[in-house]
């Protein structure tokens, strides 16, 4: 009987670093003319609504090096109901939701009218572009069952 390799980022890096490189630079690119803070709030949002535990390590640990505020870290998942976040983070979390959800959010043109008050359409293909690259993360590191890292 054949034991299954353990599938870890490394394990996923040193086999497929195309794929790996071409996520990063999808990543990267969307979110480079982006404040860090709110990309990082998305990303950790989009990863609780996935399930994916070594994403939202991950980026919960980016997230507070950003400096993120602990609160609006311990509160993102319950956003709408917390006073934590300002108009355009909730508009940018509607998106985001959106995006991530969309059978379960039907809200999906509203979500895009609410952005149009705070991104340019520049911004707007840039956050979508991120959180679609979140999205394709989570649906490897997640379903793969990478270790999270260690929290910072």
């Amino acid at each position: 009987m054949s034991v299954t390799p353990a599938i870890d980022f490394d394990f996923f890096a040193s086999h497929l670093p195309q794929a790996v490189d071409a996520l990063r630079t999808l990543s990267h690119s969307a979110s480079s003319a982006l404040d860090k803070r709110l990309v990082e709030l998305l990303k950790v949002r989009v990863s609780q609504i996935n399930g994916c535990a070594y994403c939202l390590q991950l980026h919960l640990n980016w997230a507070r090096l950003a400096g993120v505020p602990q609160r609006s870290l311990d509160r993102v998942a319950v956003w709408r109901d917390a006073p934590d976040f300002t108009a355009l983070e909730r508009a940018a979390l509607s998106w985001t939701e959106a995006l991530t959800d969309p059978a379960r959010h039907e809200g999906l043109r509203a979500a895009r009218k609410g952005l149009a008050v705070f991104f340019t359409p520049e911004q707007t293909l840039q956050l979508t572009v991120a959180i679609a690259a979140i999205n394709a993360w989570n649906r490897i590191a997640g379903p793969l069952n990478f270790t999270p890292p260690e929290a910072v």
